[in-house]
């Protein structure tokens, strides 16, 4: 396949990812709206928050997230083979195995939920918030199992080179968490978005899913076969992701955990900057990554090395370095952001100031965020997860300190910085490695081309905020309309700004998709 051909496929399928994405995020932050106009910031929304925990562990322990990844180089080798038979008894053989697996721990988990809730948020002393917790744990915990499966099913339809129903199982999902909140919270308040979690999950993630994968030709039975060499390998390729902390993962873990020792709401208002920065995050990275991903296992099986680097180096420079410049613009509107998506009903003005505080800082890693959805497949595509996953955990065991004096000395805003900087180290190391292993001659250009972006956003950045303390001081009059017409004048500047720039110093990136808008 030639390299134009290549790249006008990751093309296509990253547009439906990102269109994908896109509808998710915003469905997600519909989501998150909808909650915080129902629970604001405040202790019932963080014990929803904490009760994710458990599941997330569980979640992690087998290693759903990363089914496409572990997953995908086994079964493309059958189909690169011709062997497509074969392959699907390997992932009858692995779903039987690891889903009796989960089940188990799913019971377990549910049985000892009140001694592991405790354990989990530390600094959790509301004995109220508590028993809210762990009942909505205990909700949450099925849900596991139908996105373990789902992901092997969507892994195969990936593999198959099929996006469109894998790409509404996180639509679906999120739709279920909003209409179970708001159907149910009259009579059993923050525990309906837990319901409606599970009810998401299983639609989407695994009814849905079902269908699709039979649509791909899949042939599926129980096989509980324990020696099958695939599923030894699946093993291998699986177990450092049981194991390590992955950047996702920890993220979301630590913020639960120290975010526990903050004031009342200080988990809710973590939760909520973090839900409007991965929308940025995913649009640009998860979009980008799971559509080059099977690509690059293609090539990877086909060992060339060299047109992996030149699809991750482009991947990287063209999708992932936009993600620089809006993360300075929602530096700047970081408020007037907050404001806009939350504050209504039981969300008031402090959940506003402290919300918006934590985005500025967690925004500083946004980048890392996206890239590591990138960088972190290529080393998955060569079927290599134990390396990453070894400098992600000593990454994230190194900022361990980083986290503890944030979270005691500065509070939220510490908190995500510390999220931030561990997300800068772990993509850094992750690449510049890479760049060694791989003997990936363009990687320097690809940090030359970082530093510039982000040299220029933080132009850009300073600008903006001075034109918006300067020219536009009071004209939000905390309300709606005067801030979102903040948003919109600062916005206008900013791609004016941005655009110009671009043109200035030569950047073709920027030139070039300035110009494919222009054009269409």
């Amino acid at each position: 396949m030639s390299s134009s051909s290549l790249n006008k496929k990751v093309g296509v399928a990253a547009l439906i990812m990102m269109a994908s994405v896109l509808l998710s995020r915003v469905i997600g932050l519909l989501r998150e709206i909808v909650i915080a106009r129902y629970g604001g910031a405040a202790a019932e929304v963080d014990a929803y928050s904490i009760a994710f925990v458990i599941p997330e562990i569980l979640n992690h322990v087998v290693a759903s997230g990363f089914l496409s990844v572990t997953f995908i180089p086994i079964f493309s080798k059958y189909l690169t083979e011709e062997r497509e038979a074969e392959g699907w008894k390997v992932f009858s053989t692995i779903l039987s195995v690891f889903g009796i697996f989960l089940f188990v721990l799913i019971t377990i988990a549910w049985l000892l939920a009140p001694w592991l809730v405790p354990l989990f948020a530390p600094g959790i002393e509301n004995a109220g918030i508590l028993r809210s917790a762990i009942r909505m744990t205990r909700i949450i915990l099925p849900a596991q199992l139908f996105f373990f499966a789902g992901g092997l099913l969507m892994a195969v339809q990936f593999a198959k080179e099929q996006f469109k129903l894998p790409a509404l199982a996180p639509l679906i999902y999120n739709v279920g968490i909003i209409l179970g909140g708001i159907a149910l919270y009259r009579w059993v308040r923050m525990e309906g978005f837990a319901w409606g979690a599970l009810a998401g999950a299983f639609i989407g993630n695994f009814l849905m899913q079902y269908f699709g994968a039979k649509r791909a030709g899949m042939n599926l039975f129980f096989d509980f076969n324990l020696h099958h060499p695939d599923l030894k390998k699946y093993i291998l390729l699986t177990l450092p992701l049981m194991v390590g902390l992955t950047m996702t993962f920890s993220t979301e873990f630590f913020a639960r955990f120290f975010g526990s020792y903050l004031p009342e709401g200080g988990v809710a208002a973590i939760n909520y900057a973090l839900r409007v920065m991965f929308i940025l995050v995913g649009f640009f990275g998860q979009a980008a990554g799971v559509a080059s991903f099977p690509y690059l296992a293609r090539l990877a099986a086909e060992n060339k090395i060299a047109e992996m680097n030149q699809l991750l180096n482009d991947t990287l420079r063209r999708y992932i370095a936009l993600v620089i410049p809006f993360s300075a613009l929602l530096i700047v509107l970081r408020h007037e952001i907050i404001f806009i998506l939350f504050q209504r009903g039981r969300f008031d003005a402090l959940a506003t100031a402290r919300t918006a505080e934590a985005l500025a800082f967690l925004s500083i890693g946004a980048f890392a965020f996206a890239a590591q959805t990138v960088v972190v497949r290529g080393y998955y595509a060569a079927q290599n997860t134990l390396f990453p996953t070894i400098i992600g955990t000593l990454a994230v065991a190194a900022s361990l300190p980083l986290y503890w004096l944030g979270v005691h000395e500065f509070g939220e805003k510490g908190l995500a910085l510390a999220i931030a900087v561990s997300a800068i180290l772990q993509v850094t190391f992750l690449f510049a490695l890479w760049n060694c292993r791989s003997q990936n001659s363009g990687g320097k250009k690809v940090f030359a081309f970082f530093a510039k972006i982000i040299s220029l956003s933080a132009m850009i950045g300073a600008l903006l905020y001075w034109a918006k303390a300067y020219f536009f001081p009071a004209l939000s009059q905390n309300t709606f309309a005067g801030n979102l017409l903040v948003c919109a004048i600062i916005s206008a500047m900013f791609f004016a700004v941005f655009a110009g720039m671009g043109y200035w110093f030569r950047i073709p990136e920027i030139v070039n998709v300035i110009r494919r808008v222009l054009r269409r």
